[in-house]
């Protein structure tokens, strides 16, 4: 009975001993799972091999997009307003036009300026009959008017004064020199134009240089 007793428990012993291994071995495997992340095999060695990425799966997962309630995609936010640039100014305001020149009396005679008429050669000597006045206010369409003031009277002229004209004596608005006989000349065809000459006196009151400065028929 001793020899068969022990015959007995040895696969007995042998069967224990393996289920242990067994366990053991379960055991170590269940512990090198969860060491590895819970990821099997392959997966878990190439979580761990030289390379692999450090970053926790929370640091590249996008994130979730918020819905509205029902389902439906929450609206775009508006955008904003464009502002317009620091450096763009809106445009300057126009300046107003500079004031004409104030309105002379109408008694005012410029010293220098007459409005020549007609001519006369009593005495042996040609004499302009003109009137004498001042520049007035600028009237519609930008012209300015040279007002007569008073009579006419007349003022001797010499023979071989300097004279300049423009149209309508002669084409042009540049004066151009003719003699005093030319003038006459004009003067008797064309009275009562009332052309505007600048003028200059000798000593003797004779005028020596005559020109003209506006056309005002």
């Amino acid at each position: 009975m001793g020899a068969t007793g022990t015959a007995v428990q040895g696969p007995r012993r042998l069967r224990r001993q393996a289920a242990v291994a067994l366990a053991l071995c379960g055991a170590l495997t269940l512990t090198l799972t969860a060491c590895n992340g819970g990821d099997g095999g392959d997966a878990g060695a190439a979580g761990t091999g030289p390379g692999a990425s450090t970053a926790s799966p929370s640091a590249t997962a996008p994130a979730p997009v918020p819905t509205a309630p029902g389902g439906a995609t929450p609206p775009a936010s508006p955008a904003s307003p464009k502002k317009p640039s620091p450096s763009a100014t809106a445009p300057d305001k126009p300046k107003p036009p500079a004031p004409g020149p104030a309105c002379a009396s109408k008694d005012a005679v410029s010293p220098n300026e007459i409005a020549v008429y007609r001519y006369t050669p009593e005495g042996g000597q040609y004499s302009l009959i003109i009137k004498r006045g001042h520049w007035g206010c600028p009237v519609a369409g930008g012209a300015t008017p040279f007002v007569t003031v008073g009579e006419e009277t007349w003022i001797p002229i010499a023979d071989d004064a300097a004279i300049g004209v423009h149209a309508p004596i002669l084409s042009g608005s540049a004066n151009k020199p003719i003699t005093t006989h030319e003038l006459m000349s004009w003067l008797e065809t064309h009275p009562n134009k009332g052309l505007v000459f600048h003028y200059n006196v000798n000593k003797a009151g004779v005028v020596v240089t005559l020109g003209q400065e506006e056309y005002t028929s």
